[in-house]
């Protein structure tokens, strides 16, 4: 079976490629017996609009990012993978000079030619950036839109580059990129030989897997749409979009991590301590939590000024029975100081938009009656009381009533 290539053998081609089509040639990317749309380049973008011509000889993606990310004028943007410069050039005329696009790549061949094509194409408001998919040399949340045309399926390490794409993004800031995904039930041999003769797929995954590796990322919204197949339907073209959580300003919100525990845990205490957040009298180890709470799910809202945890949701499965597979029962605590920030709103939205994305129809949660503020912040979050459970427990010495509520999916869940 054919192996995966190396990077510095993607790099390499990529920049033979870029020689290419700086010499006047029109490069192709397609692999031994590739068919001739393989990858269509610059036919997928509309005819009309005036870029140099070894910008669009350049083009080697698989569809039109520009169409799918919308920008919008004053917004900086991050082009992954810019190769010869043409979705730059386009997203600087989308900005505008108060904007600014960025276009990484790991040839420096292919940043030689988008230099020049910029500079032909009179983009003054571009920066074109040496380097890695997993290794983005560009501080935090300094993105509004991430882009890419067919370049995320080469990275050898693609939960890396997406990590580092949410990384970069600032809060609510959005991914919208083409790319090339495999169908389901190929066999290892039939994928690897459909991404050889494609040419410019290598490591492909299904929309499920790819999706995914979106939530794993800390993205709580994500789509994968099946555009159009390549090499007799093995593989498609795919229009990829995701968004990075909105939060308040100075907060960030992102997966919980296990370096986290400490923060979660005294937070989770210091809910305990009020004693209307549960009947639990101690937080537990970091462990149990941990074995008891969905990954994908698992959000923690952070300072970003100081790196300080503010408040944390999860969820727990309700059962093991798979027909139980979509109800979880969710958790959220916000700490002290960080109350009426809008943090504990900022979490729940967070929490109800990857269990969306994950098909997950039906969150709920049991409350003591005591507890306003939570009953009215699950309010505000499409919750509703579906009944009371009486004296269900003891607490303190006392019995305590729970208001059972829920959240059902007006998405998930629904086909009959």
């Amino acid at each position: 079976m054919p192996q995966q290539p190396s990077r510095e053998q993607i790099i390499a081609r990529y920049s033979d490629l870029a020689r290419t089509a700086a010499t006047g040639g029109r490069p192709s990317d397609g692999g031994p017996g590739a068919e001739p749309d393989a990858c269509c380049g610059a036919a997928a973008y509309p005819a009309g609009e005036p870029v140099p011509e070894a910008a669009r000889r350049a083009s080697l993606g698989c569809g039109n990012p520009l169409a799918v990310a919308e920008i919008a004028p004053g917004e900086t943007v991050l082009d992954l993978g810019s190769g010869g410069g043409l979705d730059v050039i386009l997203s600087a005329r989308r900005t505008g000079p108060a904007g600014r696009v960025y276009g990484l790549d790991a040839s420096t061949d292919m940043i030689a030619l988008a230099t020049a094509n910029a500079r032909q194409a009179g983009a003054g408001n571009v920066e074109f950036l040496h380097g890695h998919l997993e290794e983005i040399p560009l501080p935090d949340r300094h993105i509004d839109v991430v882009i890419s045309n067919c370049v995320i399926n080469l990275s050898t390490d693609k939960p890396a580059a997406l990590a580092e794409a949410f990384r970069v993004l600032r809060p609510g800031g959005r991914l919208g990129i083409t790319d090339v995904i495999a169908a389901d039930g190929l066999s290892p041999e039939r994928r690897r030989a459909a991404e050889e003769a494609t040419g410019c797929a290598a490591g492909t995954v299904t929309a499920d897997d790819y999706r995914d590796q979106l939530l794993d990322a800390g993205f709580t919204t994500a789509t994968v749409q099946v555009t159009h197949p390549l090499t007799g339907g093995a593989l498609h073209s795919a229009i990829v979009k995701a968004t990075k959580p909105a939060a308040p300003d100075g907060v960030e919100i992102r997966p919980m991590r296990a370096t986290d525990a400490a923060q979660v845990l005294a937070i989770y205490q210091e809910g305990l301590d009020t004693g209307h957040a549960g009947f639990e009298v101690t937080a537990p180890s970091w462990e149990d939590f941990d074995a008891g709470k969905l990954p994908r799910h698992r959000h923690v809202a952070v300072d970003t000024a100081t790196g300080d945890l503010l408040g944390w949701v999860a969820v727990s499965p309700v059962s093991s029975r798979r027909v139980y597979r979509g109800v979880v029962e969710n958790s959220v605590y916000v700490g002290t100081a960080a109350r009426g920030r809008g943090v504990g709103a900022a979490l729940l939205t967070a929490l109800i938009d990857s269990t969306e994305t994950a098909g997950i129809w039906t969150i709920q949660s049991g409350v003591f009656p005591e507890n306003t503020v939570s009953l009215a912040l699950h309010e505000r979050a499409g919750f509703r009381v579906v009944g009371t459970r009486e004296r269900i427990g003891r607490h303190h010495g006392r019995w305590r009533d729970v208001l059972f509520i829920e959240r059902r999916s007006p998405t998930a869940g629904t086909d009959h």
